[in-house]
């Protein structure tokens, strides 16, 4: 399922327009980005936790060359599917 599917399923299961269906997703995601950015983790009981975690700066290497390179340090998302969303997918 991409982003348009999902829109045109949220549209349907709550008798709203395309539209305002794709407003409120825009708006979910946004909050959930901006939340992330400032810091904080997201959690939706039973569905899932965004946090943010910083990942080191480390050494790799270039798989064509074999040279060794460094690997800036950065921030990464994490997904942790909460109870109810594992329970429904096994």
């Amino acid at each position: 399922m991409n982003k348009s599917d999902l829109i045109d399923a949220m549209a349907e299961d709550a008798g709203i327009t395309k539209a305002a269906a794709k407003k409120a997703l825009e708006s979910f995601l946004g909050n959930i980005e901006k939340s992330l950015k400032g810091g904080d983790r997201v959690s939706l009981v039973g569905f899932g936790s965004w946090s943010v975690s910083k990942r080191a700066a480390r050494e790799g290497r270039n798989p064509q060359t074999g040279k060794t390179i460094q690997i800036a340090a950065k921030n990464v998302v994490k997904f942790k599917a909460g109870s109810d969303l594992s329970d429904a997918v096994n």
